[in-house]
Protein backbone atom coordinates (compact mmCIF):
# COMPACT_ATOMS: atom_id res chain seq x y z
CA UNK A 1 0.00 0.00 0.00
CA UNK A 2 1.26 3.01 -1.07
CA UNK A 3 -1.25 5.49 1.68
CA UNK A 4 -1.95 2.47 4.25
CA UNK A 5 -3.31 5.21 6.49
CA UNK A 6 -6.52 6.25 3.72
CA UNK A 7 -7.22 2.68 4.26
CA UNK A 8 -8.22 3.59 8.32
CA UNK A 9 -9.66 7.62 7.10
CA UNK A 10 -12.10 5.56 5.41
CA UNK A 11 -13.06 3.04 7.46
CA UNK A 12 -13.31 5.91 9.96
CA UNK A 13 -15.52 8.07 8.04
CA UNK A 14 -18.07 4.91 7.36
CA UNK A 15 -18.36 4.47 10.96
CA UNK A 16 -18.55 8.14 11.64
CA UNK A 17 -21.77 7.67 9.10
CA UNK A 18 -23.11 4.62 10.45
CA UNK A 19 -23.02 6.03 13.80
CA UNK A 20 -24.43 9.42 12.69
CA UNK A 21 -27.54 7.78 10.59
CA UNK A 22 -28.43 5.36 13.98
CA UNK A 23 -28.90 8.41 16.14
CA UNK A 24 -30.79 10.51 13.01
CA UNK A 25 -32.97 7.58 12.00
CA UNK A 26 -37.00 8.06 12.56
CA UNK A 27 -38.61 7.85 15.32
CA UNK A 28 -41.18 5.92 16.56
CA UNK A 29 -44.47 6.79 14.92
CA UNK A 30 -47.39 9.05 17.33
CA UNK A 31 -49.88 6.65 17.65
CA UNK A 32 -52.17 9.34 16.71
CA UNK A 33 -51.07 8.42 13.00
CA UNK A 34 -51.04 4.76 13.51
CA UNK A 35 -54.18 3.14 11.80
CA UNK A 36 -55.48 0.29 13.95
CA UNK A 37 -57.41 -3.11 12.08
CA UNK A 38 -59.61 -4.82 14.07
CA UNK A 39 -59.11 -8.47 14.61
CA UNK A 40 -55.89 -8.76 13.15
CA UNK A 41 -53.62 -9.52 16.29
CA UNK A 42 -52.94 -12.96 15.55
CA UNK A 43 -51.31 -12.13 12.04
CA UNK A 44 -47.87 -11.62 13.82
CA UNK A 45 -47.89 -15.94 14.85
CA UNK A 46 -48.80 -16.95 11.41
CA UNK A 47 -46.17 -19.41 10.07
CA UNK A 48 -45.68 -17.20 6.76
CA UNK A 49 -45.80 -14.15 9.00
CA UNK A 50 -42.40 -15.29 11.14
CA UNK A 51 -40.95 -16.81 7.93
CA UNK A 52 -41.42 -13.33 5.58
CA UNK A 53 -40.04 -11.74 8.66
CA UNK A 54 -37.04 -13.23 9.11
CA UNK A 55 -36.51 -13.83 5.65
CA UNK A 56 -36.30 -9.82 5.88
CA UNK A 57 -34.36 -9.68 8.96
CA UNK A 58 -31.87 -12.07 6.64
CA UNK A 59 -31.83 -9.55 4.25
CA UNK A 60 -30.82 -6.76 5.91
CA UNK A 61 -28.09 -8.18 7.85
CA UNK A 62 -26.95 -9.15 4.34
CA UNK A 63 -27.33 -5.83 2.95
CA UNK A 64 -25.43 -4.43 6.20
CA UNK A 65 -22.74 -7.35 5.87
CA UNK A 66 -22.40 -5.95 1.73
CA UNK A 67 -21.82 -2.66 2.44
CA UNK A 68 -19.33 -3.66 5.11
CA UNK A 69 -17.55 -4.96 2.04
CA UNK A 70 -17.94 -2.37 -0.13
CA UNK A 71 -16.39 0.24 2.25
CA UNK A 72 -13.37 -2.10 3.17
CA UNK A 73 -13.04 -2.34 -0.75
CA UNK A 74 -13.05 1.36 -1.04
CA UNK A 75 -10.74 2.02 1.79
CA UNK A 76 -8.09 -0.23 -0.14
CA UNK A 77 -8.33 1.27 -3.23
CA UNK A 78 -8.19 4.40 -1.21
CA UNK A 79 -4.91 3.09 -0.04
CA UNK A 80 -3.48 3.12 -3.40
CA UNK A 81 -2.82 -0.97 -3.35
CA UNK A 82 1.11 -1.74 -5.50
CA UNK A 83 3.16 -4.20 -6.13
CA UNK A 84 7.04 -4.14 -5.80
CA UNK A 85 9.24 -5.23 -7.83
CA UNK A 86 13.23 -5.32 -7.52
CA UNK A 87 15.40 -5.33 -10.27
CA UNK A 88 18.27 -3.70 -12.23
CA UNK A 89 18.65 -3.14 -15.68
CA UNK A 90 22.72 -3.47 -15.70
CA UNK A 91 21.67 -7.25 -14.75
CA UNK A 92 19.61 -8.01 -17.46
CA UNK A 93 22.81 -7.54 -19.54
CA UNK A 94 23.59 -10.70 -18.65
CA UNK A 95 24.21 -13.57 -20.53
CA UNK A 96 24.98 -16.79 -18.77
CA UNK A 97 25.56 -20.03 -20.69
CA UNK A 98 25.77 -23.30 -18.11
CA UNK A 99 27.96 -25.90 -19.46
CA UNK A 100 27.41 -29.31 -18.21
CA UNK A 101 29.20 -32.17 -18.19
CA UNK A 102 26.72 -35.05 -18.57
CA UNK A 103 29.08 -37.82 -18.38
CA UNK A 104 27.95 -40.51 -15.77
CA UNK A 105 29.44 -39.50 -12.74
CA UNK A 106 28.34 -35.74 -12.79
CA UNK A 107 24.86 -36.02 -14.02
CA UNK A 108 23.39 -36.25 -10.52
CA UNK A 109 25.13 -32.79 -9.93
CA UNK A 110 23.98 -31.25 -12.78
CA UNK A 111 20.34 -32.19 -12.37
CA UNK A 112 20.73 -30.20 -8.76
CA UNK A 113 22.11 -27.42 -11.34
CA UNK A 114 19.12 -27.57 -13.32
CA UNK A 115 17.29 -27.49 -10.14
CA UNK A 116 18.52 -24.37 -8.68
CA UNK A 117 18.12 -22.37 -11.96
CA UNK A 118 15.00 -23.14 -12.31
CA UNK A 119 13.88 -21.53 -8.89
CA UNK A 120 15.94 -18.51 -9.84
CA UNK A 121 14.30 -18.11 -13.13
CA UNK A 122 11.16 -16.10 -11.93
CA UNK A 123 13.87 -13.60 -10.31
CA UNK A 124 15.21 -12.94 -13.62
CA UNK A 125 14.54 -9.67 -15.77
CA UNK A 126 16.22 -9.72 -19.09
CA UNK A 127 19.23 -11.70 -19.11
CA UNK A 128 19.60 -14.36 -21.27
CA UNK A 129 20.42 -17.94 -20.38
CA UNK A 130 21.59 -20.61 -22.48
CA UNK A 131 22.04 -24.25 -21.65
CA UNK A 132 24.93 -26.56 -23.97
CA UNK A 133 25.82 -30.12 -22.38
CA UNK A 134 28.51 -32.33 -23.40
CA UNK A 135 30.77 -35.99 -22.59
CA UNK A 136 32.74 -36.51 -26.23
CA UNK A 137 31.10 -33.93 -28.17
CA UNK A 138 28.29 -31.09 -27.00
CA UNK A 139 24.44 -30.28 -27.68
CA UNK A 140 22.84 -26.92 -27.02
CA UNK A 141 19.70 -27.97 -25.21
CA UNK A 142 18.65 -24.04 -26.03
CA UNK A 143 20.37 -20.86 -27.27
CA UNK A 144 21.09 -17.95 -25.44
CA UNK A 145 17.47 -16.44 -25.16
CA UNK A 146 15.28 -14.63 -22.29
CA UNK A 147 12.05 -16.33 -23.59
CA UNK A 148 11.72 -17.67 -19.70
CA UNK A 149 8.75 -20.11 -21.08
CA UNK A 150 11.06 -21.77 -23.61
CA UNK A 151 13.98 -21.79 -20.68
CA UNK A 152 11.65 -22.92 -17.85
CA UNK A 153 9.97 -25.84 -20.26
CA UNK A 154 13.65 -27.08 -21.45
CA UNK A 155 15.25 -26.91 -17.77
CA UNK A 156 12.04 -28.78 -16.29
CA UNK A 157 12.98 -31.64 -19.31
CA UNK A 158 16.46 -31.71 -18.42
CA UNK A 159 15.65 -31.97 -14.44
CA UNK A 160 13.40 -34.46 -15.17
CA UNK A 161 15.65 -36.42 -17.61
CA UNK A 162 18.82 -36.15 -15.39
CA UNK A 163 17.09 -37.60 -12.41
CA UNK A 164 18.28 -40.73 -12.85
CA UNK A 165 20.42 -43.15 -10.81
CA UNK A 166 23.02 -44.40 -12.80
CA UNK A 167 24.56 -46.87 -10.09
CA UNK A 168 21.00 -48.74 -11.14
CA UNK A 169 21.99 -49.75 -13.87
CA UNK A 170 24.23 -52.48 -12.17
CA UNK A 171 21.90 -54.15 -10.55
CA UNK A 172 19.43 -53.47 -13.02
CA UNK A 173 16.93 -51.78 -10.37
CA UNK A 174 16.14 -49.07 -13.06
CA UNK A 175 12.74 -47.65 -14.50
CA UNK A 176 13.14 -48.33 -18.14
CA UNK A 177 11.22 -44.71 -19.05
CA UNK A 178 13.38 -43.12 -16.88
CA UNK A 179 16.47 -44.69 -18.90
CA UNK A 180 14.99 -43.63 -21.94
CA UNK A 181 14.39 -39.83 -21.02
CA UNK A 182 18.18 -39.93 -19.83
CA UNK A 183 19.43 -41.54 -23.42
CA UNK A 184 17.24 -39.02 -25.49
CA UNK A 185 18.27 -36.31 -23.35
CA UNK A 186 22.21 -37.50 -24.30
CA UNK A 187 21.70 -38.04 -27.69
CA UNK A 188 24.64 -35.74 -29.67
CA UNK A 189 27.36 -35.77 -26.95
CA UNK A 190 28.61 -38.82 -27.22
CA UNK A 191 29.56 -38.63 -30.60
CA UNK A 192 33.00 -39.95 -30.54
CA UNK A 193 31.07 -43.37 -28.87
CA UNK A 194 33.18 -44.97 -26.25
CA UNK A 195 36.71 -44.28 -26.83
CA UNK A 196 36.45 -40.79 -25.39
CA UNK A 197 34.55 -39.43 -22.40
CA UNK A 198 34.50 -36.00 -20.51
CA UNK A 199 36.57 -34.47 -22.87
CA UNK A 200 36.14 -31.07 -20.82
CA UNK A 201 38.39 -28.69 -22.86
CA UNK A 202 36.72 -29.39 -25.93
CA UNK A 203 33.47 -29.17 -23.88
CA UNK A 204 34.59 -25.68 -22.37
CA UNK A 205 35.55 -24.11 -26.09
CA UNK A 206 31.84 -25.26 -27.57
CA UNK A 207 30.09 -23.04 -24.65
CA UNK A 208 32.40 -20.08 -25.36
CA UNK A 209 31.50 -20.12 -29.17
CA UNK A 210 27.74 -20.34 -27.73
CA UNK A 211 27.87 -16.48 -26.86
CA UNK A 212 26.17 -14.02 -29.92
CA UNK A 213 26.44 -9.88 -30.04
CA UNK A 214 30.10 -9.73 -29.83
CA UNK A 215 30.10 -6.18 -30.58
CA UNK A 216 27.49 -5.47 -27.66
CA UNK A 217 28.30 -4.28 -24.12
CA UNK A 218 27.11 -6.86 -22.06
CA UNK A 219 28.42 -9.60 -19.05
CA UNK A 220 29.21 -13.12 -20.52
CA UNK A 221 29.57 -16.00 -17.95
CA UNK A 222 29.92 -19.65 -17.77
CA UNK A 223 28.92 -21.72 -15.17
CA UNK A 224 30.28 -25.22 -16.45
CA UNK A 225 30.27 -27.98 -13.82
CA UNK A 226 32.84 -31.35 -14.45
CA UNK A 227 35.53 -33.94 -12.60
CA UNK A 228 37.76 -33.09 -15.14
CA UNK A 229 38.25 -36.66 -15.53
CA UNK A 230 39.17 -36.32 -19.23
CA UNK A 231 39.23 -40.13 -21.27
CA UNK A 232 40.49 -39.55 -25.04
CA UNK A 233 42.23 -37.01 -27.18
CA UNK A 234 40.92 -33.37 -26.80
CA UNK A 235 41.30 -30.51 -29.23
CA UNK A 236 41.44 -28.34 -26.34
CA UNK A 237 43.30 -28.77 -22.99
CA UNK A 238 41.39 -27.58 -20.21
CA UNK A 239 43.93 -24.41 -19.93
CA UNK A 240 43.99 -23.61 -23.79
CA UNK A 241 39.93 -23.55 -23.15
CA UNK A 242 39.94 -21.34 -20.32
CA UNK A 243 42.55 -18.79 -22.17
CA UNK A 244 39.94 -18.64 -25.41
CA UNK A 245 37.42 -17.78 -22.93
CA UNK A 246 39.54 -15.06 -21.57
CA UNK A 247 39.90 -13.95 -24.71
CA UNK A 248 36.40 -13.80 -25.53
CA UNK A 249 36.07 -11.48 -22.74
CA UNK A 250 33.35 -14.50 -20.74
CA UNK A 251 34.20 -14.98 -17.28
CA UNK A 252 34.31 -18.70 -16.18
CA UNK A 253 33.12 -20.10 -13.00
CA UNK A 254 33.71 -23.88 -12.13
CA UNK A 255 31.94 -26.24 -9.95
CA UNK A 256 34.18 -29.04 -9.06
CA UNK A 257 32.46 -32.71 -8.22
CA UNK A 258 34.50 -35.27 -8.68
CA UNK A 259 35.11 -38.43 -6.70
CA UNK A 260 38.44 -38.96 -4.36
CA UNK A 261 40.68 -41.18 -6.85
CA UNK A 262 44.50 -41.36 -6.85
CA UNK A 263 44.48 -38.28 -9.93
CA UNK A 264 41.51 -36.81 -8.86
CA UNK A 265 43.89 -34.21 -6.69
CA UNK A 266 45.80 -33.10 -9.48
CA UNK A 267 42.67 -32.64 -11.76
CA UNK A 268 41.13 -30.53 -9.10
CA UNK A 269 44.03 -28.26 -9.13
CA UNK A 270 43.93 -27.89 -13.02
CA UNK A 271 40.47 -26.81 -13.23
CA UNK A 272 40.69 -24.47 -9.91
CA UNK A 273 44.05 -22.71 -11.86
CA UNK A 274 42.03 -22.58 -15.15
CA UNK A 275 39.04 -21.29 -13.57
CA UNK A 276 41.04 -18.30 -11.07
CA UNK A 277 43.81 -17.18 -13.23
CA UNK A 278 40.91 -15.57 -14.82
CA UNK A 279 39.23 -14.51 -12.45
CA UNK A 280 36.53 -16.84 -12.15
CA UNK A 281 34.76 -18.59 -9.06
CA UNK A 282 35.48 -21.74 -8.05
CA UNK A 283 33.71 -24.69 -5.65
CA UNK A 284 34.89 -28.15 -5.14
CA UNK A 285 31.77 -30.18 -3.28
CA UNK A 286 30.93 -33.60 -3.11
CA UNK A 287 27.60 -32.73 -1.12
CA UNK A 288 24.97 -31.89 -4.48
CA UNK A 289 22.97 -29.92 -1.36
CA UNK A 290 25.89 -27.39 -2.17
CA UNK A 291 25.00 -26.19 -5.13
CA UNK A 292 21.89 -24.17 -4.36
CA UNK A 293 24.44 -21.86 -2.16
CA UNK A 294 27.30 -21.85 -5.08
CA UNK A 295 24.91 -20.50 -7.87
CA UNK A 296 23.31 -17.99 -5.62
CA UNK A 297 27.22 -16.51 -4.77
CA UNK A 298 27.85 -16.68 -8.42
CA UNK A 299 24.59 -14.68 -8.87
CA UNK A 300 25.51 -12.21 -5.85
CA UNK A 301 29.83 -11.53 -7.16
CA UNK A 302 27.93 -10.74 -10.75
CA UNK A 303 26.00 -8.25 -9.17
CA UNK A 304 28.53 -6.99 -6.94
CA UNK A 305 30.99 -6.77 -9.96
CA UNK A 306 28.14 -4.77 -12.27
CA UNK A 307 27.72 -2.50 -9.71
CA UNK A 308 24.08 -3.50 -10.00
CA UNK A 309 22.39 -1.09 -8.05
CA UNK A 310 18.77 -2.32 -7.60
CA UNK A 311 15.56 -0.87 -9.24
CA UNK A 312 12.38 -0.51 -7.33
CA UNK A 313 9.98 -0.80 -9.62
CA UNK A 314 6.37 0.41 -8.46
CA UNK A 315 2.69 -0.89 -10.09
CA UNK A 316 -0.80 -0.11 -9.60
CA UNK A 317 -2.73 -2.66 -8.19
CA UNK A 318 -6.62 -2.27 -7.93
CA UNK A 319 -7.69 -4.79 -9.36
CA UNK A 320 -8.47 -7.56 -6.65
CA UNK A 321 -10.17 -4.77 -4.39
CA UNK A 322 -12.17 -2.92 -7.71
CA UNK A 323 -13.46 -5.99 -8.58
CA UNK A 324 -14.76 -6.63 -4.71
CA UNK A 325 -16.57 -3.35 -4.75
CA UNK A 326 -18.30 -3.73 -8.21
CA UNK A 327 -19.72 -7.40 -6.54
CA UNK A 328 -20.36 -5.82 -3.72
CA UNK A 329 -22.55 -2.88 -5.04
CA UNK A 330 -24.00 -5.59 -7.35
CA UNK A 331 -25.04 -7.74 -4.49
CA UNK A 332 -26.75 -4.73 -2.66
CA UNK A 333 -28.43 -3.69 -5.26
CA UNK A 334 -30.26 -6.87 -5.86
CA UNK A 335 -30.46 -7.07 -2.17
CA UNK A 336 -32.84 -3.98 -1.47
CA UNK A 337 -35.04 -4.86 -4.83
CA UNK A 338 -35.73 -7.99 -3.14
CA UNK A 339 -36.40 -6.27 0.40
CA UNK A 340 -38.61 -3.78 -1.05
CA UNK A 341 -40.46 -6.61 -3.36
Amino acid sequence: MMHPWAIWAVIAVVVALGVLGWFSRRPTPDQRDVTWVANSGYLTTLRSYRTRLSRYRLGLVSVAAVLVLAAVATAFLAGRPVSRTVRSEVLATRDIVLCLDVSGSMIEYDTEIVDRFLALLPSFQGERIALSVWNSTTRTVFPLTDDYTLVEEELKAAAEALDFDVNSLDDYSYDPAALDRLVNFLVGTEGLGQSASSLVGDGLASCALSFDEQEAERSRSIIMATDNEVFGNQIYTLPEAADLVAERSITLHGFYAGTVTPSSAAQEKEYREAVQSHGGLFFASDDPDAVAGIIDDIASQQAVDLDATPEVLITDRPERYFAWLVAALGVYLVAVWRLRS
